[in-house]
């Protein structure tokens, strides 16, 4: 899947083609691919190769959704040599998350977005 097939494209895109910010976030993790990533994030930080085995899917595919997560401003990373160690940059996304399980357990949808406690592997830079 590409990041601009219409149906994922990055927050800054969204917002220069007039997408009111708050429309492009949830836009941005409406992509079930940037949903798990930052799902997996959540547990601590990840390089690409850990986030391509873990999910299963194509390196290009973890590079674009990870690029897009940086652009919008809630992912980001660290080098260390030639490896890049990506982590979330946002505390407030996990707040965003317990609000959307509560949501949607009220509406009969059970979901669990974040890590189960005592499964970070670290804390939320």
């Amino acid at each position: 899947m590409a990041i601009n097939d219409g149906g994922g494209r990055c927050v800054s895109a969204d917002i220069a083609a007039g997408i009111p910010p708050a429309a492009a976030l949830f836009h941005s993790l409406a992509d079930e691919t940037r949903l798990r990533i930052v799902q997996r994030l959540a547990r601590g930080e990840a390089r690409v190769v850990d986030l391509t085995a873990e999910l299963g899917l194509a390196q290009s595919t973890v590079s674009k959704h990870l690029a897009c997560l940086r652009d919008c401003h809630l992912i980001d990373y660290r080098a260390e040599g030639r490896q890049s160690f990506y982590s979330l940059t946002r505390p407030e996304l996990m707040d965003l998350l317990a609000s959307a399980e509560q949501l949607l357990a009220a509406t009969g949808h059970e979901v669990a977005l974040r890590p189960a406690p005592g499964q970070a592997e670290e804390a939320v830079s």
